[in-house]
């Protein structure tokens, strides 16, 4: 590969990527809008989440670590390590307890699509 020609992959390392506050805790952008992936994925601590939903991006969720719950609409569920969640856009969502999480979203631009209910 020349050094003009983009990289046909992406490799991230949690551990080498700044995180920073949102609205569902903190947040690791490891696949990100300006990637031009087709999503975005990140790798997220959850704590004191808001009630928000997305207009045009689906997320899924798969529990890496701890044990809480998730809202959905007028659902409950229960989460734990495994777990995976797909949540369509449109649905008021938030996780509650001490959570790690991946989080996978497409398309991609999710952090401004956020839309905090609370």
């Amino acid at each position: 590969m020349n050094m003009t020609q983009k990289p046909t992959y992406l490799r991230r390392d949690p551990a080498d990527a700044k995180p920073w506050p949102e609205t569902c805790g903190e947040i690791r952008c490891l696949i990100e809008e300006k990637d031009g992936a087709a999503g975005e994925v990140h790798h997220v601590k959850i704590s004191d989440a808001k009630l928000h939903y997305h207009a045009r991006t689906d997320e899924f969720y798969y529990i890496i670590d701890g044990r809480g719950t998730m809202v959905l609409d007028d659902e409950t569920i229960e989460l734990h390590p495994g777990v995976v969640v797909y949540v369509p856009r449109g649905v008021k969502h938030k996780a509650i307890g001490d959570l790690t999480v991946l989080t996978v979203c497409i398309p991609r631009g999710v952090l401004s699509d956020v839309h905090e209910l609370e």
